[in-house]
C-alpha cells in the first residue's frame, strides 16, 4: 500500500486483509479439529486418528506427513534422502520441490507432535495467504473478496503447502500490472519471472506461466496500434526482453535447486522420481481414475504406463493450444493476454494431469479474481469443488468402516463423482472463457521505443 493511496483504497485493502485473516483462522480451526486430544510416543494424535480425519472432514497432508518422511526426526530435507525400489521416500526426501521441502522442515522446528507441526506450518504460510489477499485487492479491488472469504480458503489453506506458490503467481501479476513505477515492461517482467521461478521451486505450476509472460514482453505488452501489418508487428517485437524474462526464470530455478543437487543429488532426484512413479488410483481424484475405473487398478501396469505418457502429452498439447490462441488474440487485438493464457494452461493441467488433489482449487481461485469470469460459472465450480472436497473424505470413511455396499455406490461416492465430472466439464468451459474474457487488472499501455532521427546538416 502506498503512502499516497486514497483513503477508500486503504480501507478496502485493510478490510480484505482482515477478512482473509479471519478466513485463514477458520481454515486452521477446521484442520486443527483432527489434532489431539492426546498423542502417542511418535507424536501422532490419538485416539482414532485414522478414522477422524475422514469422518470429520478435517484431514490435512501437513498433519498426516508428520510421520513417514522423517519430518518428526527433524531431518534436513533431501541431503541424505533417497527412494526405495518400492517407491518409498526415505532419509528426509519429500515429494515436493525444494522450497516446499525447506518450508516443511522449518514448520517442524521445535515440534514434537503433529498438532505442533500443523500450527508451525500454518504460522509460516499465513503471511503468504494475507499477502495474496492484499495483492488481489490492489489489482482487482472488491472482486478479491472471492479470495478473502471464499470456501476454498477454509477447506484448503492448510491442507498442503500451496499458499506460497499461489502468492508467487499473484505477485508476478502485480509486478507487471500493479507496480507503480516508471520501469519499462521488460524490467517489471524480469522481476515477475524471478517470482514465477520461486513459485516453481514451491509447487512447479507457476513456472508454466513464464512462457505467456515472455510472449507478453515479446509483443511489448500491446504497444502501438493493432493495424494488421506484419511488418509493423515484427518491427516492435522485443526479442531481447523475452529472452531476458526466460533466462531470469531459468536462472532462479537453477540457483534455488543447485545447493540441494550438490548437497544430495539422490535425495533431490527422489522427489521427482516419486511423482513419476505415482499411479492412478482411488486417491488421485482425476478423470483417469473415474473414467477408467476397471482399468485403473494400480497393478494394471499396461494402463498405468499408458497414462504415464499420455497424461503429460495431453497437458503439453493443451498448453500449446492456449499459447496459440493467445497469439491469435494478439494478432487480432494487439495485446497478448498472458494472464488468460496462463489461466487456460492451468485448466489444461488440472483437467488432464493424472492427479488432481482437492487443494489445487487454490491455484485457480486468483484467476477468478483477475479475469472477468461470469459469477454463475465461478459459483458452479465452487459447488463442484465442495462436492468433492467434502465427499472424498466421507467416502474414504465409508470404505474404512466397511459399509455394506459397492465402493462406487452411496451418497458420498456419488458426491465425489459429481464433483469430479462437474469440475472436469467446467474446466473445459473455463479453458475457453479464460482465453476470451477481459482482465480486471489495470491495463498498462506500453509505448514502443522512440527512435530518434539523425540530424541532417543544414
Amino acid at each position: 500500500m502506498t503512502a499516497n493511496a486514497p483513503p477508500r483504497s486503504r480501507l478496502l485493502l485493510a478490510v480484505l486483509v482482515l477478512l482473509t485473516g479471519v478466513t485463514l483462522g477458520l481454515g486452521f480451526a477446521n484442520k486443527d479439529r483432527c489434532t489431539g486430544p492426546g498423542f502417542d510416543a511418535a507424536g501422532r494424535s490419538v485416539p482414532d486418528y485414522d478414522l477422524r480425519i475422514d469422518r470429520d472432514v478435517c484431514y490435512s497432508d501437513i498433519q498426516h506427513l508428520w510421520l513417514g518422511r522423517d519430518i518428526d526426526q527433524h531431518v534436513f530435507p533431501y541431503v541424505d534422502g533417497d527412494i526405495t525400489p518400492e517407491g518409498q521416500l526415505v532419509g528426509g526426501s519429500v515429494e515436493y520441490p525444494v522450497l516446499t521441502g525447506l518450508l516443511i522442515w522449518m514448520g517442524a522446528v521445535g515440534a514434537s507432535t503433529d498438532a505442533q507441526f500443523l500450527l508451525g506450518s500454518a504460522l509460516l504460510m499465513a503471511p503468504f495467504g494475507l499477502a495474496t489477499g492484499w495483492l488481489l485487492g490492489r489489482l482487482s479491488r472488491w472482486r478479491a473478496l472471492l479470495w478473502a472469504i471464499g470456501p476454498p480458503l477454509v477447506l484448503y489453506a492448510f491442507h498442503n503447502w500451496d499458499l506460497p506458490a499461489v502468492a508467487c503467481a499473484v505477485a508476478a501479476v502485480f509486478v507487471v500490472h500493479g507496480w507503480r513505477t516508471g520501469r519499462p515492461l521488460r524490467q517489471r517482467a524480469t522481476v515477475a519471472a524471478v517470482l514465477l521461478g520461486l513459485g516453481f521451486a514451491f509447487k512447479l505450476y507457476p513456472g508454466a506461466f513464464v512462457v505467456p509472460l515472455a510472449l507478453h514482453v515479446l509483443t511489448r505488452g500491446g504497444a502501438g496500434p493493432a493495424d494488421g501489418s506484419d511488418e509493423r508487428r515484427s518491427g516492435r517485437l522485443d526479442w531481447q526482453g523475452a529472452l531476458r524474462v526466460s533466462l531470469a526464470a531459468i536462472l532462479t530455478v537453477l540457483l534455488v535447486n543447485l545447493p540441494f543437487v550438490l548437497g544430495g543429488y539422490d535425495g533431490w532426484r527422489a522427489s521427482v522420481t516419486f511423482q513419476q512413479l505415482r499411479k492412478v488410483d482411488i486417491t488421485t481424484n482425476s478423470i483417469w481414475f473415474w473414467g477408467f475405473r476397471p482399468e485403473s487398478d494400480p497393478d494394471n501396469l499396461a494402463f498405468q504406463d499408458l497414462v504415464s505418457w499420455l497424461s503429460p502429452t495431453l497437458v503439453l498439447v493443451s498448453f500449446a493450444l492456449a499459447i496459440a490462441v493467445g497469439w491469435w488474440r494478439w494478432r487480432r487485438d494487439g495485446v497478448y493476454p498472458w494472464i488468460g493464457v496462463s489461466a487456460a494452461m492451468l485448466c489444461g493441467f488440472l483437467l488432464l494431469h493424472k492427479v488432481h488433489s482437492p487443494q489445487y482449487t487454490l491455484w485457480l481461485l486468483p484467476f477468478f479474481v483477475l479475469l472477468r469470469v461470469p459469477w454463475t460459472v465461478v459459483g458452479a465450480y465452487l459447488l463442484a469443488d465442495l462436492a468433492i472436497g467434502i465427499g472424498i473424505f466421507r467416502w474414504f470413511y465409508a470404505l474404512k468402516i466397511g459399509a455394506g455396499y459397492d465402493i462406487f455406490s452411496g451418497l458420498s461416492a456419488q458426491a465425489v463423482a459429481i464433483g469430479v465430472w462437474g469440475r472436469a466439464g467446467l474446466l473445459v468451459v473455463l479453458f475457453v472463457l479464460f482465453l476470451r474474457v477481459s482482465e480486471t487488472v489495470p491495463r498498462v499501455r506500453e509505448e514502443p521505443p522512440v527512435r530518434s532521427e539523425p540530424v541532417r546538416p543544414a
